[in-house]
This record gives structure tokens, sequence and C-alpha cells, in this order.
């Protein structure tokens, strides 16, 4: 007799050739055929979350780290739940295995009325995904899901969904052919015509700059040795530590100075290298760039996107910029002046946002004196993520300040239980605000059962303070709905069954924070504003809109 398989099985399977370590997920009645699979097996960690929106957000997380994260969701309305979630793995080019459930194929598309059934779900998630499936054949089941990954983990990356009926999860078939892992397309080579012309530009220029997005995090050597030769270097936020803060050439992510605008407007070449030129960091594409601005992109389509460029080189970012630094050897772009401009623009913005944040600097500072070198910082879209946290507070090595790619609040916390599973053996801090925590509170419970080691630092201004400065700058001061009724994060996070603190001024916080983070497991530092004094934001830098 032919031996058979549950899809539910096969699915469950094919994530283990994959050494998916982790499952993020809300239970369903049409998923766990799956759900039981990977109970019953015992390979894969099944991390149960309080919503859709945030399983796929850790499993976002997640694949920053290990190059596949996987979510699996209910159909409908917890479908979804999802989207938001999936439009921010599109942006941040996460390579996400979205697995959601569908009514039974004889109901489909036949608006019967089906428990949980949505009109058009899988047109909602080719809309938020990068591709999306429907498997209608069990037979065809493993091919689909191996597929998906290949498409999820090929360059440009990003989530691809997958809606599966539950009777084809249920069904048996014969034990698949092939249930290994699927591979991504590879890239093409460099081109030699275009390393020859990249290097005699670069190789021509006086002045040169880079300035670098996230395709470069894994290019760090190679941007380290530019760097050396006399190459300043501005990265995008999720950039951060390809090239530490501390190389005297390294520029962070301070693009939006009148120092830093200026060296890019005087170079004589500008080197973008894997980077989407994001609106909120080029201040809605008004900086200006030289003529003679270079780009290397590893996806064709990112060509001249934002901005005019006099060449364009499509290649992965540590391949090209490793043949770059070999035909510059015995090249030096060395000059004091230079150097002491570079110096001057850095220090200048840094001293800039220094007396901006007044006392939060101080507060940045100790976070980063207490957290150990090789701790994460997982950052919400807040006042203070969008200020010290992306700019001021030192990062080193790739991979340290994560956050949203797509700006969008409430992400910080799942973000960072994702992180701390793909990161054992590290300390993750949460930096999230009152307003965005409450998007995504629920997923306190999900720290606190999976005992991520991490700490929830809640800075807390009792409402949405961005939407307040922005008022401020540009509405009269007229500030409406921003004032939020919101909990004591401390007692919560007792309740939830962690230590937690509230600390109400910069020494209380010195010495909290250390406790917290000295501490294995979950812990909520909650941060009164009020008492601790204003912090000063009014937005990203942007064109005049209002």
């Amino acid at each position: 007799m032919t031996e058979t398989i549950s899809v539910g099985e096969a699915i469950a399977r094919v994530l283990e050739s994959h050494q998916v370590r982790n499952v993020y997920g809300v239970i369903s009645i049409h998923n766990l055929p799956i759900a039981d699979a990977l109970g019953r097996r015992k390979q894969v960690q099944f991390v149960c979350a309080r919503g859709e929106a945030g399983s796929v957000t850790m499993a976002d997380a997640e694949s920053r780290f290990t190059g596949l994260g996987v979510a699996l969701t209910s159909t409908g309305a917890g479908a979804g739940n999802a989207v938001g979630s999936l439009i921010e793995a599109c942006n941040a080019a996460s390579p996400v295995l979205h697995l959601t459930g569908q009514v039974e194929r004889e109901y489909l598309d036949r608006d019967a009325s089906f428990i949980h059934e949505a009109k058009d779900q899988l047109g909602f998630l080719r809309a938020s995904s990068k591709a999306a499936y429907r498997i209608t054949s069990p037979e065809n089941a493993v091919g689909m899901i191996q597929e998906a990954i290949r498409v999820a983990t090929t360059v440009p990356m990003g989530p691809v969904s997958v809606e599966i009926p539950i009777d084809v999860q249920a069904a048996h078939i014969a034990w698949p052919i092939s249930l290994e892992p699927a591979a991504p397309l590879q890239l093409p080579a460099l081109q030699e015509r275009d390393r020859a012309r990249l290097a005699a530009a670069v190789k021509a220029a006086k002045r040169p700059m880079l300035w670098i997005g996230g395709g470069t995090l894994k290019a760090g050597k190679a941007v380290r040795q530019l760097a050396d030769m006399g190459i300043p270097v501005v990265s995008s936020t999720h950039a951060r530590g390809v090239l530490a803060d501390s190389h005297p050439r390294s520029l962070g992510a301070f693009h939006n100075t009148a120092e830093v605008e200026t060296l890019l407007a005087d170079a004589d070449l500008v080197l973008v290298v894997g980077s989407r030129l994001r609106s909120n960091e080029t201040k809605t594409y008004s900086i200006q760039f030289p003529a003679n601005t270079l780009q290397i992109d590893a996806n064709p389509a990112a060509q001249q996107r934002n901005y005019a460029i006099s060449q364009f080189v499509c290649a992965e970012a540590n391949e090209a910029l490793t043949a770059l630094v070999q035909d510059l050897q015995g090249c030096s772009f060395v000059d004091a002046d230079y150097d002491a401009a570079i110096t001057q623009a850095r220090e200048a913005a840094i001293l800039q946002l220094t007396e901006q944040l007044g006392p939060y600097a101080e507060l940045c500072f100790a976070l980063r004196a207490a957290m150990p070198e090789d701790a994460i910082l997982v950052r919400d879209i807040t006042m203070s993520g969008s200020t010290w946290g992306s700019r001021l507070f030192p990062v080193h090595a790739p991979l340290q300040n994560i956050h949203s790619l797509a700006g969008a609040i409430g992400l910080g916390l799942a973000h960072a239980i994702g992180t701390a599973k793909a990161n054992l053996d590290k300390k993750v801090v949460a930096l999230v605000g009152d307003g965005g925590l409450m998007l995504g509170i629920g997923e306190m419970a999900t720290m606190v059962q999976e005992q991520s080691n991490l700490v929830l630092l809640v800075m807390n201004d009792g409402g949405y303070g961005v939407m307040r400065g922005i008022q401020k700058r540009y509405f009269e001061d007229r500030q409406y709905y921003n004032q939020l009724h919101t909990p004591s994060y401390r007692d919560v996070g007792r309740a939830m069954g962690c230590q937690a603190y509230l600390v109400s001024s910069l020494d209380e916080f010195k010495t909290v924070v250390k406790q917290a983070i000295e501490h294995q497991g979950p812990s909520v530092v909650e941060v009164d504003m009020a008492s601790i004094g204003p912090l000063r934001f009014s937005g990203p830098p942007q064109k005049k809109l209002y």
C-alpha cells in the first residue's frame, strides 16, 4: 500500500527542511491541520501570538536575521488583520512565508456566507504581499509552498502569502517526491563592463561619497575598506552599523542636516548602494545630489526610481563593492581638508540633535552604556525612536537597530519578540511609545509566555507626541485628538507576570535600566516623560505641505 501523508504534515516537513525554528501564529478552525502537525512533530516551535498582525510582524523580525520567517493566520478577518504587517514586510524586503487558511473548495468564491469567508481574500493578500497563491490541489501543495519560499527569498525579497483551503490541509496525499528546501534565484553576476566603468568613475573623483541602504547589510567589510580609503559614508537608518558609528568617516544617518547636505551637494561623485532613498531620509526627495550620482542595486527596477543618475549597475552590493575595493587598490581619497569637513559635519549634527533632545540625550547614552555591546535595540515609530533612537544612539554592527521601514506605529513590541526569538544569546531592548504600544498591547502576554529576554522600554507622554509636535509647528499649535488615556504600564507588566518599573528621573532611569537589562527574561520599564521634561520633535524633515 502506498504511504500517504496529510497536506498539513507535508507542509510542516517542508518548513523543517528549510530549518525554520519558529512559526508565529494564531490557531483557528481553518488552520488546525497545519498547527496539529507542527505540534505532533515537535521540530518547529509554535509561538502563540495574540493577534495575526503580531504574528506576521514577529516573523518579519526573525526573517531579518535568519533569512526566512513564517507566520500562520486564520481566514477572512484573521488574514485581513495581517495586512498591515505584510505591508511593513514588503517595505523592509523581509522574506516571510505567510500561511493562511481558506474555506472549503466547494464553497470558495460563492458568497455562501461560509464562516470566516471574506470577499476576494486572495486579492487583498496580493495587494499587501510580494506575491500570493491559492492551493487548490492537495497533490500540488508541497510544490506551491516550495515556490512561495523561493519567491520570498529571491531578491528583491518580500512576504509571500499562501491560502490553503481547510479541506486541502486535511487531505492525504502520496508521499511527496521531494521535500527538499527551495533555493532562491541567483542574482546575475557583476558584468565586467559595469565593473570597469564603476572603477573608472570613482578613480576620477576627488571628493566621492557613499550612501548605503539595507542592501549593504552583508557588505560591511567592503564599506569599511572604502571608508578607510578616505570616502565618507552616510547611511539609511536601516543600514546603520554597516559602518560603525565610531569610524571617523561615518556620517551615520545624519542625512537631514545642513552640513551633511552640503557635503552631498559639493561631492563630485555620490555612489548610492542598496538604498531606496526614502522620502523621510531625503526631505521628500528634495535633497540635492550631484549630477555625477551612480547607483548600485540588485533590483533593476530601482534604476532612477527617485533620483536621476549617471550610471546604474545591477549587482548584489557586497559583490560590487568588493570588486570596487580590489579595483581601487593603491588609490587614496584621503584629504586633510575633506576629513576636517567630514568631522565637522558629524559633530555639528550630533550637537544639534543633542541640544534638541535636552535630557533625552543623556537618557540615550545611559541606555547605550547599560546595554551589552552585542545587544539589539528595536524601536517603534515614536518620538524617542525617531530622534535619539534612530540617529544618536550609537550602533557598531548591522542589525542592531531594528525598526519599521513603512513608518507605521505599533510594531515595536512584536518586532522585539521576533528579534529575541532569533537571537537567544543576545539582550533586546524594545523602545516604544505609549500610543503605539496600545495597538498591540496583547503581545505583552506573548513576551511573558515566551520568556523573551527583552526589556520593554515604554516612553509614556500620554498620547501621540509626534502629532503634537507637527500640530504645533504646522497648525499654529492647534492641538486636537492627541491626548490619550493610558494605563500604568508598570502595573500592566506586573499583571502580566514580569518585573516592571516606573521611573521619573534620569538618575532613577540609570539605576533601573541597568537592573532590567541584567535580568534574564522579560521586564518593563515605564518612563514618565512629563517628569523628565519635553521632547521637541515635529516629524521627519520634509518639503512644505501645510
